[in-house]
């Protein structure tokens, strides 16, 4: 049983008539016969009463004519999103972001890469960053979006566009003696106690080297009570009145309401943190160049 055979069939069901069938196909009235008892003799049983005039659909034929009618839809739907997801028009995305990086206008490129590609279906999964560069050179992430603490951009295999460059402000209680500030340099922070907010998994990453750096940069070591790689939890501890931390501006503008915290810029030109989109240079993805081509747009 073939496509061919199907559509002769269905047509044949519909004219009642072989060589109307022939004619509307554009092929020989023999030909029509012999797809017709070809697919008989595959299923096993009469599809067609040709001794009455107009020939009609035995019991069994109207059965299989609805599941017929079925298939070769299925079929036709099968063809068309395998040719769009080889042209790039539909097909899924696996996208990995770095912790904190929920809040910015990722949202905002997906709904309009799915306004553009709307057969698509973006998934996303929120890691660190070392865990994201893991991901994309096993294939676990079709591209990521990360600060580049594992120095990712010098390994050959990949490709990178920086999308974001996001101001560093401090993260602090209402009742600091500093929250009334409408701006602070890093040195100011001096005998704070700091939640440190860590790129990483192990916090020994190129990243955190960087921004301890900055640290002794502003002439002092700092006073880590705590480490996290989750700005959520970091923020918890804040509020509770325990310490200060310095996070990305894009986590923060968007918080709504938030209890008893307050957020002030950090001055100083390496006082920010770049967000690049990553790929692999051999994904085969369909939709990756696509993706990348809406980046580049904004």
């Amino acid at each position: 049983m073939n496509q061919t055979q199907l559509k002769v069939f269905t047509a044949a069901a519909e004219n009642r008539s072989f060589t109307k069938t022939a004619e509307q196909l554009f092929i020989t009235q023999a030909a029509v016969t012999q797809h017709i008892q070809a697919l008989e003799a595959a299923i096993g049983c009469e599809l067609f009463d040709r001794r009455k005039r107009p020939m009609r659909l035995t019991p069994a034929g109207k059965t299989f004519y609805a599941d017929a009618k079925s298939l070769l839809r299925q079929m036709d739907s099968a063809v068309m999103r395998t040719k769009d997801a080889a042209s790039g028009d539909s097909g899924s995305l696996h996208i990995g972001f770095l912790k904190g990086y929920e809040r910015s206008e990722l949202s905002v490129a997906a709904r309009r890469f799915r306004a553009a590609h709307p057969n698509t279906f973006l998934t996303f999964e929120r890691k660190s960053s070392d865990q994201l560069a893991a991901g994309l050179m096993q294939g676990t992430y079709d591209v990521i979006f990360t600060w580049d603490s594992t120095n990712l951009r010098q390994n050959p295999e990949v490709s990178w566009l920086q999308t974001d460059r996001i101001r560093l402000v401090v993260a602090m209680y209402s009742a600091h003696p500093l929250s009334g500030r409408t701006q602070l340099s890093r040195a100011e922070l001096r005998g704070e106690n700091i939640f440190y907010t860590s790129p990483s998994e192990d916090f020994e990453s190129y990243g955190d080297a960087v921004f301890i750096r900055l640290y002794q940069e502003s002439g002092f070591v700092p006073n880590i009570l705590y480490r996290s790689s989750d700005p959520e939890v970091i923020l918890t501890m804040v509020a509770a009145e325990e310490g200060i931390s310095i996070l990305p501006e894009s986590f923060t503008s968007k918080l709504s309401g938030a209890d008893n915290l307050v957020f002030v810029p950090l001055t100083g030109e390496k006082e920010h943190e770049e967000i690049d989109a990553i790929w692999k240079k051999d994904n085969q993805n369909p939709l990756l160049p696509a993706w990348v081509d809406a980046l580049r747009k904004g």
